[in-house]
């Protein structure tokens, strides 16, 4: 039985407007690193403000952490969370077909979205103060697809498409164990094992995909992430990294 990682707390809360503001309001006296679940979120919300559907059963759980080093380097660890997530996926089902790792931060499940992950941090200029990372994973209930904006990659859960039953907190465990690993390794040796891994996970690698951002729209194969995040198209006016964006197949 996969065991709780040492050095990591541990918050569960009935209801909550959201876990990533819970975050922010403990942050100031967390001693370590600590999850946050919930079984209720009111307000939950995803990228660049948008709501996320949070339906009962599902996992909605938010890492607080004060990492060291510069802020690029902690928004690395939306890479290590999606290694953990995707590990989380195996190891409730005993299987890993159909999973993929879509840049830059949601997991797949038989081409549908399963889970998502969002990023927030505390500090001034290049002092990072506190570092959240939500999560959302779709367990037993996938929102309606109407609640989608056009274009967006349809709603799956785990249960729907594997069968799985899995109890939010067993998923919070396998993911915190997942977590632990991933980051000791990204501390340790760097963010070019944490690449690796994912690109080896990676949604669509060497298709042609389109990254849009709230003013630019950017079609091209799908080359590589580079070493500090970025999405590398191969494009008709050559190869460009991008930092930030949201993409479509």
């Amino acid at each position: 039985m996969t065991q709780w990682p040492q050095g990591y707390g541990l918050h569960v809360l009935q209801t909550v407007d959201s876990t990533l503001n819970e975050a922010a309001r403990i942050a100031p006296t967390a001693a370590g690193p600590v999850w946050i679940m919930a079984y209720n979120q009111t307000s939950a919300r995803g990228r660049r403000g948008r709501a996320w559907a949070n339906p009962v059963g599902n996992l909605a759980a938010t890492l607080l952490m004060r990492p060291q080093g510069e802020p690029e380097q902690a928004a690395l660890r939306s890479f290590v969370a999606a290694l953990a997530l995707y590990d989380a996926c195996v190891a409730v089902t005993g299987r890993s077909d159909g999973l993929s790792l879509k840049w830059p931060n949601d997991v797949l499940l038989n081409g549908g979205k399963l889970a998502g992950i969002l990023l927030e941090s505390t500090g001034m200029g290049r002092e990072l103060g506190h570092l959240a990372i939500g999560i959302g994973v779709n367990l037993s209930q996938a929102p309606q697809p109407d609640a989608l904006e056009e274009g967006a990659v349809r709603p799956v859960s785990l249960l729907s498409e594997t069968g799985a039953d899995v109890m939010p907190e067993d998923f919070l465990t396998e993911l915190a164990a997942n977590y632990a690993r991933y980051e000791s390794q990204f501390v340790t040796y760097g963010f070019e094992p944490i690449r690796t891994a994912w690109l080896d996970r990676a949604a669509r690698l060497g298709e042609v995909i389109t990254a849009r951002t709230t003013t630019s729209e950017t079609v091209g194969t799908f080359e590589t992430v580079d070493g500090n995040g970025n999405l590398v198209l191969n494009t008709a006016k050559g190869r460009a990294a991008i930092p930030a964006a949201d993409v479509y197949f």
